[in-house]
């Protein structure tokens, strides 16, 4: 026969043992969730907009990793595959280019590395990481557009760490990309150097521009997009052209330079982003100034133009000219000084009131 004694220390047992498996299973629950949240590293927003961006693909364990770049996504071959890669310290990258998307270059955020610009099939980038740590990088002219990634060396990643720097080989064993650069795609028409207007710091880092082209007299003009400029084909031919008011000016693409657009400074036109042969935009200028406008992705290589309209040309940007300007203050002044005699009126209208006033009660 089984004692009360014996069942209550039965009932402990089992309630014990059943707590402490519930307990085992939560707890492991609990570490596999951890494990699976701590794999995937904290890139911030970096790769907000890269659309081939899934996960961070392990490559541990290998002396020597490959990337493409001119892989496909974000809208073209505008992308490194894989874009995030895992390594051990002391991997080589290297970054290997497949022709496409245009010319293309490597370089870290944080400054440790930069290759060249370049956009021929089979050259190749390297760089051995020997520190741990989250070190993004991204192709400059194409950045905007999504083409960035990232190598995490060890076991970096853990808890949103940013990276460090990356020390060791950057060797670049590839042939340079495309050079020289004054080339002028547009019509040859000579640049009247006389009445040059003032561009500022505009044109500091556009290698094709070389003074703004005349083509006044002219309903309609053409500018080349693509043309020879800026380490490839990333440059408007002529970069500047001076315009009579009414005039059209088309934009037509070549093909070359990968994928762009036609984008007003000001924001008062903006082209869609292409890149088929034969493509054209057009805008008609009808006042006078200078309008500045650039291809968004490769602002930064250079890829910028400038349409003056009629006498424009004095400093900033303005869509408006200074005649304008003029007749606006002078109806500004004279709308101060009416309103200003309008005022000195009703002050002494009301002071002769109060006075007849005053005589009318003392009769």
């Amino acid at each position: 026969m089984t004692s009360a004694s014996n069942l209550s220390i039965s009932r402990r047992t089992v309630l014990r043992g059943a707590a402490g498996a519930v307990t085992a299973g939560v707890a492991a629950g609990t570490a596999g969730t951890a494990t699976a949240q701590s794999g995937e590293p904290n890139y911030s927003d970096w790769f907000k907009n890269t659309s081939n961006y899934d996960s961070t693909v392990d490559k541990t364990g290998k002396d020597t990793v490959t990337i493409t770049v001119g892989a496909t996504g974000n809208g073209g071959n505008f992308a490194f595959g894989p874009a995030a890669v895992r390594v051990d310290p002391g991997t080589t990258v290297v970054w290997k280019w497949n022709g496409k998307g245009g010319s293309h270059n490597v370089v870290a955020k944080d400054g440790s590395f930069k290759s060249e610009m370049v956009g021929e099939t089979g050259h190749t980038f390297e760089q051995t990481f020997e520190k741990e740590g989250i070190v993004k990088y991204a192709c400059t002219p194409h950045e905007p557009m999504g083409m960035k990634g990232a190598v995490v060396v060890g076991s970096a990643g853990d808890g949103g760490n940013d990276g460090s720097e990356s020390s060791g080989d950057g060797r670049n064993d590839g042939d340079s990309g495309n050079s020289g650069d004054s080339e002028n795609d547009g019509d040859g028409a000579s640049a009247e150097q006389a009445s040059e207007p003032e561009y500022g710091d505009w044109f500091t880092d556009v290698s094709n521009f070389d003074g703004t082209v005349d083509r006044t007299g002219q309903n309609e003009i053409t500018v080349t997009v693509g043309a020879t400029g800026n380490g490839g084909n990333f440059a408007f031919g002529p970069a500047a052209v001076r315009v009579d008011p009414g005039t059209t000016v088309v934009w037509e693409w070549n093909g070359k330079g990968g994928t762009h657009n036609v984008a007003a400074k000001e924001g008062s036109f903006e082209s869609e982003m292409v890149g088929e042969t034969g493509h054209t935009f057009e805008h008609t200028f009808e006042k006078s100034g200078v309008h500045r406008y650039v291809c968004a992705p490769h602002k930064t290589m250079g890829m910028k133009g400038a349409v003056v309209v009629g006498d424009g040309g004095g400093a900033g940007s303005g869509s408006s000219n200074n005649a304008e300007s003029t007749v606006d203050d002078t109806l500004t002044i004279a709308g101060g000084v009416g309103l200003v005699g309008a005022l000195l009126a009703m002050f002494a209208f009301g002071s002769r009131s109060k006075a007849n006033n005053r005589r009318e009660t003392g009769r």
